[in-house]
């Protein structure tokens, strides 16, 4: 049996209506619910939540799927203070014990406590952006990827309690010119190929 947490990083806010965070969430969920050898619980960050019990969910998953629209080249500002919140009560209750470096050698090790490890997370984030814009050259992100750029503290943070990526999904230009019943879809073989495997 695997514990599966996933969370809707969408929040209302402006014009931003999270119906494709939304779909993804859907799907997610009714994905494992369909399966036998998978538990899954759920965090919503438009919804209330209590941090103790968002960190016990965390300590529980042995997968984490994020999904979260990108607001301004980061994630929503309430999934960001619940991730504040959450990951600072997760000290020494479950989530990391210290920042992994020793008195001794205060240069190395940095990050090498999280308490998670053996465990693992999916990120899916969706833009506003084109792909062209990290891929070609002169566009704003200067050929660097989202997961290099843009998400890499993102990345950082989950190595530093100790997770491993299994993917990160961006979905692209989603809302001006993305086909949306395509992406859906990508997500869905994703689920279907991975966790197939994993059988």
């Amino acid at each position: 049996m695997k514990n599966i947490l996933i969370i809707n990083g969408w929040h209302n806010f402006a014009v931003a209506k999270g119906e494709f965070n939304k779909s993804l969430f859907t799907i997610s969920k009714t994905f494992f619910k369909d399966k036998n050898n998978y538990e899954i619980k759920v965090s919503e960050i438009n919804k209330n939540y209590e941090v103790e019990k968002e960190v016990s969910k965390f300590v529980w998953a042995d997968i984490i799927i994020y999904h979260t629209p990108i607001w301004w080249f980061s994630v929503p500002f309430r999934f960001k203070r619940y991730l504040d919140e959450v990951l600072t009560a997760g000290y020494r209750n479950g989530l990391w014990n210290s920042d992994g470096r020793s008195f001794d050698n205060p240069k190395i090790n940095y990050g090498t406590d999280g308490l998670l490890k053996g465990k693992s997370y999916i990120l899916t984030t969706s833009w506003n952006a084109p792909k062209e814009a990290f891929t070609l050259p002169n566009e704003l992100f200067n050929q660097l990827s989202a997961d290099h750029g843009v998400l890499s503290g993102f990345h950082a943070m989950n190595r530093y309690l100790g997770l491993s990526l299994i993917e990160s999904l961006q979905f692209h230009d989603v809302e001006k010119n993305a086909n949306i019943i395509e992406e859906l879809y990508r997500y869905k073989l994703f689920l279907d190929k991975y966790f197939e495997a994993c059988s």
